[in-house]
């Protein structure tokens, strides 16, 4: 059992990095979560759909501004696959077992992927409408 009489260390655990240490920092924390991110067989598929949405729009000809316009809603897409991956990982750690409270938690990130995945799909098919039969109205 603890001793009452002891006081906490006045050192935190973690010591939090400043200025250009941070950064670095940072970017490795970002790095190891993309390497983390990789495992999931979901995000291994969007970067596929990333890639073929690309060379989609660029065998119809679309214009610059749809390659922008899908490159944000792909990171979009990508950061919210993190945070869905992010709350499986908390919830298998905090309720290993069956509860309707870690499903729901788990469904609705499922659904914020899902909506998103709407949205590009949209967006490519938007693309893909727009610039090859209404091309002609730009002329």
């Amino acid at each position: 059992m603890d001793n009452p009489h002891t006081t906490p260390s006045p050192e935190p655990v973690f010591h939090k990095e400043t200025g250009f240490r941070h950064l670095f920092a940072a970017a490795r924390y970002s790095a190891q979560g993309l390497s983390r991110l990789w495992k999931e067989a979901a995000f291994r598929h969007e970067v596929l759909a990333f890639g073929a949405g690309l060379v989609l729009l660029g065998v119809i000809g679309a214009p610059v501004t749809h390659y922008l316009i899908f490159a944000v809603l792909m990171l979009l897409l990508f950061s919210v696959e993190s945070l869905n991956t992010a709350i499986e990982e908390i919830v298998d750690r905090v309720s290993p077992e069956f509860s309707s409270a870690a499903r729901n938690a788990k469904d609705l990130g499922s659904f914020a992927v899902f909506c998103l995945l709407l949205a590009n799909g949209g967006f490519v098919l938007y693309s893909l409408i727009s610039t090859l039969f209404f091309s002609f109205v730009m002329i």
